[in-house]
Formats: C-alpha cells, sequence, structure tokens
C-alpha cells in the first residue's frame, strides 16, 4: 500500500504537499469568511505557512536522515525514542484512525454538497458514488497513485481558483464595488472587531479569541497525511527549493482564499449569487459563482466545468491522502508492528484496503446530514491531529530531553483533551468558548515536558542521533 522507495521530484512533491494541506481551507472552509472578519483567515494563512516552512526543512531531514529511516508517523515515534514495544506506535496509530474518519467525512459532504447544489442529484446518491471512486483508485493505486493524482488535481485546481476569482470580481461590479462591499461591514475588515451578522454591527474581537485563532497554525505540525509527504523527499539537498516553492504555494493559496469570501459578498450583493446566511451555505459560494459562469456560452460552460473538476479534485486529493495514512497506519504499525502479526505482501495489502473501506463506510455515517459544514468537521480533525501529533513532533526535533515517557503523555493528553474541551467546557461559553486545538496543545506540551524531565533521561545513543540530525 505504501511505496515509499519510489520518491518524486522535489517540484512535483513540494507542489503535491502544500496542495494538500490548503484545498480545504480555500475551495470550502475557508472562502466563508464571508461576511464575519478576516482576522481568523489571515491569521490562518500566516501561521499555516510559518508551519510549512519549518516543518518541511525540519522534520524531512530529521526523519530522512535517520539511522532507521520510517515510512509512517508512528513508526518514526517509535524509532526515535527506541520504543522496542512500540506502544508509541500503537496509540499514534489509533489516533490516526479516530481523527481521519471525521477528516475523511468532511471530503465526501463536500463531494455530496458539489452535485446536489449543481445538478440537483439527490445528496446521499452524490455522496455515494464520490466516495466509491476516491477509495476505488486509493486501494488499487496506493501512495504513487495518490500522490500523482495529488500533482494534477493540484493543477486543477489552481486553474479554478484563477479563474473564479476574476469572474467573481466581474459578476461583483469590478474591484472597487467589491472593497466598497466589504468596507460598508461594519468590523469586517478590522483586526480587532468582528461583524455580527444578527445586528449588523461590529463586536470586540477579543484577545482570548486571537490567540484561539493563531492555534490554527499550530494544527500545522501534527497532519500525518501532509507529513507523509514530506518523509517522501528525495534527498536532503533537494529541501530547500521544495520548501520555496511549497511555501509560495500556501501563501498564494491562503491570500485567494480570503480574496474569495470577499469576492462572494459582493456578487451576493450585486443578486448575482444567493445571500448565504449560514456556513454550510457560504461554503458554497465557488459553485454557485461557477455555475453562474456556465451561463455564458458553450465556452463559460467548458470553463465552469474546470473550475467544478477543480472543487472535486481539492476533495478527492485530501481524502485519498487522509485513507492511505491510515491505512498504512493499520497495515503496518498496528498489524504487523505491534501485534507481531507475520503479513505477506497480499495480506498487507487486503488489510490496508479493509481499512480503507472501513473507514469510508463510517465517514459516510457521520456525512449523512446535507446541512453539516464541512470547515466545522474539518476544525475538529485538525483540533485532533495538532494537539496529539504535534507537541511530540516538536519537542522530538527541537529537544533532545524528550524521551519516550514524555512522547507518550503528549499523544494520551492532547487527545483526551481536544474531546474534553470541545463537548465539557466549552459548551460552558463565555472564556471557555475558544478552539479546542489551544488548551489541547498546551496541555500536551506541558505533559511532555514535566514528564520527561520527571523521568529518566534519553539514553546516550539516542542523544547522539538527535545532535547528527540536528547539525
Amino acid at each position: 500500500m505504501i511505496h515509499m522507495e519510489n520518491p518524486f521530484e522535489d517540484e512535483e512533491e513540494a507542489f503535491d504537499l502544500a496542495a494538500v494541506e490548503a484545498r480545504h481551507e480555500e475551495m470550502e472552509g475557508d472562502n466563508g469568511s464571508y461576511p464575519e472578519s478576516d482576522w481568523e483567515a489571515i491569521v490562518e494563512a500566516v501561521l499555516f505557512t510559518m508551519g510549512n516552512s519549518v516543518e518541511l526543512r525540519q522534520l524531512a531531514i530529521a526523519i530522512g536522515q535517520s539511522e532507521n529511516a520510517s515510512i509512517t508517523i508512528p513508526d518514526f515515534f517509535s524509532k526515535r525514542y527506541r520504543d522496542d514495544k512500540n506502544i508509541l506506535m500503537c496509540i499514534a496509530a489509533i489516533i490516526i484512525l479516530i481523527f481521519f474518519i471525521p477528516y475523511t467525512a468532511s471530503g465526501f459532504k463536500a463531494v455530496g454538497t458539489l452535485f446536489s447544489s449543481l445538478f440537483g442529484v439527490d445528496y446521499h446518491l452524490a455522496m455515494l458514488l464520490g466516495a466509491l471512486v476516491i477509495v476505488g483508485y486509493t486501494v488499487m493505486g496506493g501512495f504513487l497513485a495518490v500522490s500523482t493524482t495529488d500533482l494534477i488535481q493540484s493543477i486543477v485546481m489552481t486553474i479554478a481558483l484563477i479563474v473564479i476569482v476574476f469572474f467573481g470580481i466581474h459578476v461583483a461590479g469590478g474591484w472597487s464595488a467589491v472593497a466598497e462591499n466589504a468596507r460598508s461591514l461594519d468590523g469586517y475588515l478590522s483586526l480587532s472587531f468582528l461583524h455580527d451578522r444578527a445586528s449588523g454591527t461590529a463586536v470586540p474581537y477579543g484577545t482570548l479569541n486571537m490567540f484561539s485563532m493563531c492555534a490554527w497554525g499550530l494544527g500545522y505540525f501534527g497532519m500525518p497525511h501532509i507529513l507523509l509527504r514530506f518523509m517522501a523527499i528525495r534527498e536532503e539537498k533537494e529541501i530547500a527549493i521544495s520548501r520555496r516553492i511549497a511555501s509560495v504555494w500556501v501563501v498564494i493559496s491562503m491570500f485567494v482564499a480570503i480574496l474569495i469570501g470577499i469576492i462572494g459578498y459582493g456578487a451576493s450583493i450585486a443578486g448575482k449569487i444567493p445571500l448565504f446566511v449560514s456556513s454550510s451555505e457560504s461554503e458554497t459560494t465557488i459553485i454557485q459563482l461557477a455555475g453562474l459562469l456556465g451561463q455564458y456560452g458553450f465556452l463559460a460552460s467548458v470553463v465552469a466545468g474546470i473550475v467544478l473538476a477543480g472543487i472535486l479534485a481539492c476533495t478527492m486529493s485530501t481524502a485519498d491522502s487522509q485513507l492511505l495514512t491510515a491505512a498504512s497506519g493499520v497495515s503496518q504499525n498496528l498489524l504487523q508492528d505491534f501485534c507481531k502479526i507475520k503479513l505477506s505482501e497480499k495480506a498487507s495489502m487486503m488489510a490496508a484496503r479493509l481499512t480503507v473501506a472501513a473507514i469510508a463506510l463510517v465517514s459516510l455515517v457521520l456525512a449523512w446530514d446535507p446541512d453539516s459544514s464541512v470547515f466545522h468537521i474539518v476544525s475538529f480533525a485538525w483540533a485532533g491531529f495538532g494537539a496529539s501529533f504535534g507537541p511530540v513532533v516538536l519537542t522530538a526535533l527541537f529537544w533532545k530531553r524528550s524521551n519516550f515517557q514524555g512522547a507518550l503523555a503528549g499523544l494520551l493528553s492532547g487527545g483526551i483533551m481536544v474531546f474534553v474541551w470541545k463537548y465539557l467546557v466549552k459548551p460552558l461559553g463565555g472564556a471557555w468558548n475558544i478552539y479546542e486545538l489551544l488548551p489541547a496543545f498546551l496541555v500536551a506540551l506541558v505533559a511532555i515536558v514535566i514528564v520527561s524531565l520527571a523521568t529518566k533521561a534519553p539514553s546516550e545513543e539516542i542523544v547522539k542521533e538527535f545532535e547528527n540530525v540536528r547539525r
């Protein structure tokens, strides 16, 4: 299922991994920055870029130069801390399974929404067919097929974004009209205020909410489906250009994501597309603009088709990456490494394919509600991975005193706190109403530091390998 012996050229890999991380925010979730506040989107864009720049270099070097090269993130954790019993590997693989289910559900939901909004096709039927296609080529082709199709899909997605931006500005009455509509909303373009849709007035955003939004950037360091791409970079000398390509792509894609939200509102005011009143509705901004474009004749319909293909491409390439990572976690990390079950190549492939099918089935159940929000589903999965893996990845790369016990404490406390904060603390409202990633990430980081310092220091062998990689 995983073919890490087939690394890609640096340009292809960089464009691919950058697109994997950004596609939900730009093609679905973030274009709903319409019309509340640009603070969230700007902070998210800046921190995504910073995370990309740091993580691409350090993780690729650390894992690629390791004496025992790893092919999955759970595998890296166990080898980094000499976990002979593969306990870290087991827990990390389980975390991947838990949080990839809602993540994959968001992709299936986006497919159903696309075809339902455009063609009036039954939402559930469209979602089922989309899931079947995604699962089909994922289980048949593995890592090579997924990464190659991701590159092609990313190019289509880029073309779609360019077309939508310029067409949206045109139908909204020009850039001056778009800018004026945005300025007319109290607090919308402010970094310290939020536009309240109900009252139509500006309300203070609040320092706590600002820090809460900053946590989106922290989540970057724990995304296994993105980290898996980093690990496929062929040689250290290719990291520099890969990082530049990926960082530039993230800057462009995040800027476009913010811009589409503003343009979409301008088009709504101009009466060209509906005025959205909910988050799930605003996520159809690109779909509505593409449908409008298709009304301008045959050539425009072809271009609109490319735009819609871009939406479908971004959804498929995100879902296949997640399914692939989860499959490798079960077939390699859980069954073979932790449970010590000897599997032939054929049996391992079958286990991976069954894992993909099982995750897809559960994801379909979670995505069954057509009124659910893609962005809200993604935000929870993003928090889960960011809080569970992020602190462990950072301390593994930058702190030589971290040890097995600390990493174990970080994985468990981060994952558990996401659920605790989301379902028990956050509903209390007020000061507790912050994004669950922030408190969960901090709890995990503190747990790693305290437990590592309170237990035996890592062996000289581990410290020496750490210092060699960090040079």
